[in-house]
């Protein structure tokens, strides 16, 4: 369904012989940001879902291939015109605290994702149903009033304990803090800022993971991560370009690890806060975008590990439109439109004024994101040319996210999203989309935008849905709410202990049950 460049490709050096699979020993992996929580219905940082997708399970998830499979639910029918979904729940299943799982839990997910009081960035989807059942304990029954093409992928949201959470509010619940899902891994223990330990799931319903623990060590810069990666204090991170091509190649790295890398489905941009004046005119916005070298990003920071990005879907993807307007590097075309804004250098000192005001403003980033800091950087730099002083500010992450982002206090922000396999965008780009929580923060509004993300989610016809994301893309590059930057390569090392990781399209993290470090290769012990 979806063809990945270099998707297969890895780096992985010498891989030792394979030695059969055992139980025990544990991963650590650095992250710069710590979650923000561990709900992943009221979460939308990275952070905060890679633990969540450990803790949680969906009815469904995707396999390796991009191909929807059953995950919670064992099974499906969907009636002949597509608007009822039948689900078969597995049986047998408990959440962590022993209790069983439930259609019960599922009926409770959807209500408390729908409830107006819940402040949850995915709602979206979930307001599409008519009518949801639990017609017995294993079966489960949504009902659409229209087609709604991300119907069944849409239920790969984490299902969540109706018997910890029924009648409460979620807000304030513990489980924010301390997790009880259905998944491969339980929670153990969040020292907020250092690390979030997880152990696994003796009784998990695919079969007890080979790892018995994976901790997640927050260290807020990658520099000091990479020296506990070289120390061998943590065994997984995702490495900066210059620490892919150059500080890894080395015979301590190639002796203890392997490297992987592939296009990820993820995309970097600078996001314009649309109600800011400075922002409110479309020239403004190509000008700045004429007036940044992508390819000086993509070369000089990246290292060559990525590409250019021209909207925000995966080049290779079926819904990647690749005949879209695109933003060559054009300095004299942006000062040209700057002017036509009415923009002009009024007391000759080479830089921008309208009504006696200079073009300046500020770029927020996240600290620790060394390749969104240097990005800033030439940004800052190619915008003077043109006669823009833009400032940096790097700030901690959660803070960045709670106080600026859903408060919308940014002129414009650098930031990157996942790219998900099912190219609805809705949550994202979407009018309905705007308030405080949710997703559509720069604040973008096209009427014609709106239609064709309405009309991409309404058919399952995937000839007719390219249609729509084909224009909704055209409309985007016109526009330009993002300057949309590059799509990087996933940079991954894992230390050579690890046996069973497989790169395949839809990623490395598909198969992280039967990862397993062999028995004599063994240094942790997890204390239950």
């Amino acid at each position: 369904m979806i063809s990945c460049d270099r998707s297969h490709e890895t780096d992985t050096v010498r891989p030792k012989a394979d030695k059969p699979p055992a139980y025990g020993d544990i991963l650590v992996r650095g992250d710069i940001g710590d979650a923000s929580n561990l709900i992943p219905l009221l979460a939308s940082d990275s952070a905060s879902h890679a633990v969540g997708g450990m803790v949680f399970n969906g009815l469904v998830k995707y396999d390796k291939d991009m191909n929807i499979i059953g995950d919670l639910a064992e099974s499906w029918e969907i009636s002949a015109n597509g608007l009822v979904i039948t689900f078969h729940l597995r049986k047998g299943v408990q959440w962590h605290d022993g209790k069983p799982f439930t259609s019960a839990d599922v009926l409770y997910t959807y209500q408390v994702t729908t409830d107006p009081k819940t402040p949850t960035a995915y709602a979206g989807d979930f307001m599409k149903v008519r009518k949801a059942e639990a017609l017995d304990d294993f079966t489960f029954r949504v009902t659409y009033d229209k087609p709604f093409a991300p119907a069944l992928i849409s239920w790969g949201a984490a299902i969540l304990p109706r018997h910890l959470l029924a009648g409460k509010d979620i807000t304030q619940s513990p489980l924010s803090r301390h997790p009880v899902g259905t998944g491969p891994y339980k929670f153990k223990e969040w020292v907020a800022g250092q690390k979030i330990v997880l152990v696994s799931n003796e009784n998990y319903f695919e079969g007890r993971p080979y790892l018995d623990g994976r901790v997640t060590r927050i260290i807020p810069d990658t520099a000091t991560m990479f020296l506990e990666l070289r120390a061998q204090n943590i065994g997984m991170m995702g490495l900066t370009p210059l620490q892919y091509t150059r500080q890894t190649e080395n015979n301590l790295f190639r002796k203890n690890f392997n490297k992987y890398r592939y296009l990820s489905f993820a995309y970097t941009y600078l996001g314009y806060n649309l109600k800011n004046p400075l922002f409110s005119d479309k020239r403004v916005r190509q000008a700045i975008s004429y007036a940044i070298k992508k390819d000086e990003i993509v070369s000089g920071v990246l290292l060559g590990l990525g590409k250019p990005a021209t909207g925000p879907y995966k080049p290779g993807t079926w819904a990647y439109n690749d005949k879209v307007k695109t933003y060559a590097y054009d300095p004299a075309r942006a000062r040209e439109l700057l002017k036509q804004a009415g923009f002009a250098d009024q007391n000759g000192d080479g830089m921008l004024e309208k009504g006696g005001k200079p073009f300046e403003f500020e770029i927020l980033t996240n600290q620790g994101n060394e390749t969104r800091q240097k990005c800033a950087e030439i940004i800052q730099r190619q915008l003077a040319e043109v006669g823009i002083k833009a400032k940096i500010r790097i700030l901690e992450w959660s803070a960045f996210v709670t106080d600026f982002i859903n408060k919308r206090r940014f002129d414009a922000v650098i930031l990157g999203w996942t790219i998900p396999p099912d190219p609805d965008a809705y949550d994202v780009w979407h009018s309905s989309k705007t308030a405080p929580e949710e997703l559509n923060f720069v604040s973008y509004g096209n009427p014609e935008a709106d239609e064709m993300l309405e009309k991409g989610r309404s058919t399952f016809n995937q000839t007719e849905r390219k249609k729509y994301y084909d224009r909704f893309q055209e409309i985007l590059a016109e526009d330009q709410p993002y300057t949309f930057l590059y799509v990087p390569d996933d940079l991954i090392m894992i230390s050579n202990r690890i046996r069973g990781v497989e790169p395949v399209p839809v990623g490395i993290g598909h198969n992280v049950i039967k990862w397993y470090v062999p028995k004599d290769e063994q240094k942790y012990t997890m204390t239950r």
